[in-house]
């Protein structure tokens, strides 16, 4: 009897030890496995906007040191990006990010001639619509997270205002520089100026469109001709420092009261009196985990950290895809960064709900498409890009 049991037990360690031998023998070894990585930039590094990939780029590259060769296209025009992206093609590439959401059409077009390379699409919402491709993804943090919480900050630095008594509450007045009337766009001012009136309900806001993502001197002007007109507060989503600079300047020269919340990169280098807060979609975990997809040659869906739909992919502060950076501790409303701190927490248990509140939404392109908020707008819920496209009736007008 005892001989039986002796006998079961070692052929229970033999199987074990061939089971590990041949997991052993047939498991790949990744670590030596190197790849071509292509990025397709609108910009370079003197705009915030591209800055901000070519940040997580470098990131990926000191991630992936002994895997990954990255190769880069600067100043490619959304109009002009198939010769650009087919050159990643050729030198071989194995996995190509587009950052601009101009180059989704191309992308997919590429998408579908070369099956053995996956293409990524940041901002885009094309990946889940006809045809649907194995190897065409896209991507796109909740950046509406942290203009929310950069609207806050805003918000609190408009009642120490009112507080101290340098202005009222009728003068609570923002000027907000933005690239085009997309929803992208109108969902992040909408969020921004929402976390403003969570603070100073008597706000109001002005939207004036440069119909270009990244002109220095346009964004500039139109900065300037808003702090005219009495806008102490100036925001963005366009792709330069140009606000920035204006603002600063017409405080600094014009002894103008004007504060400034910034995007993609801290500002405070050239608005240092006047720069509050930036916020950023932060690129680095969706190109890690795309990256380590395509060594391990897993679907990248099954690798990525995020809420996913299909073939696209979006997460905010749950998931590290949003940053709050350069708060200006000089000049920010006393409590500023533990208020901060507790909004983002917030966001990371889903106990913030940001398009709400007794206001009536109008899409700019078909006055009959109104939303009562009500009735809460949930956001990304169908897709990682934004799809808010309501101008706020009454509080926000369009210039």
């Amino acid at each position: 009897m005892k001989r039986k049991y002796i006998l079961t037990a070692v052929t229970a360690i033999i199987t074990i030890c061939l089971i590990r031998i041949g997991m052993h023998f047939f498991q790949t070894d990744y670590s030596s496995k190197n790849i071509k990585v292509g990025f397709v930039y609108i910009g370079d590094s003197g705009t915030p906007y591209t800055n901000n990939f070519i940040r997580s780029q470098n990131e990926l590259e000191k991630y992936y040191s002994d895997n990954v060769t990255t190769i880069a296209k600067y100043n490619i025009p959304e109009d002009n990006c198939e010769t650009a992206i087919r050159d990643l093609v050729d030198q071989g590439c194995s996995l190509i990010f587009g950052t601009s959401f101009g180059y989704g059409e191309v992308m997919k077009k590429l998408a579908v001639e070369n099956p053995g390379i996956q293409f990524c699409q940041a901002t885009c919402s094309n990946a889940n619509v006809e045809p649907v491709l194995s190897n065409y993804h896209t991507f796109m943090g909740r950046i509406y997270q942290g203009r929310y919480i950069s609207g806050i900050v805003i918000g609190m630095k408009l009642k120490e205002l009112i507080d101290q008594k340098k202005i009222t509450p009728d003068m609570a007045r923002i000027g907000y520089v933005a690239a085009f009337p997309l929803a992208e766009v109108i969902s992040g001012y909408t969020a921004f100026f929402l976390g403003v009136c969570s603070v100073v309900p008597e706000a109001l806001m002005t939207v004036s469109y440069t119909n270009t993502w990244s002109n220095t001197t346009t964004e500039r002007k139109l900065a300037e001709k808003l702090i005219d007109k009495g806008c102490i507060v100036i925001a963005q989503h366009s792709d330069t420092t140009g606000p920035a600079t204006a603002c600063e300047t017409a405080s600094t020269r014009d002894g103008k009261l004007v504060f400034h919340a910034g995007y993609n990169q801290t500002m405070t280098d050239v608005a240092p009196t006047t720069s509050l807060i930036s916020t950023r979609i932060n690129w680095t975990p969706y190109f890690v985990a795309a990256t380590e997809a395509v060594i391990k040659e897993k679907k990248i869906e099954s690798i990525v950290n995020a809420q996913i739909f299909g073939n696209d992919a979006g997460a905010g502060f749950e998931e590290g895809w949003c940053d709050m950076i350069g708060l200006n501790k000089l000049i920010a409303a006393p409590g500023t960064k533990e208020v901060i701190d507790s909004k983002i927490k917030q966001f990371k248990s889903k106990g913030i709900i940001v398009f709400e509140g007794n206001y009536m939404g109008v899409n700019p392109f078909d006055p009959d498409d109104i939303w009562n908020l009500k009735n809460p707008y949930i956001e990304n819920a169908l897709q990682s890009a934004p799809s808010f496209n309501y101008v706020l009736r009454d509080v926000i007008s369009v210039e």
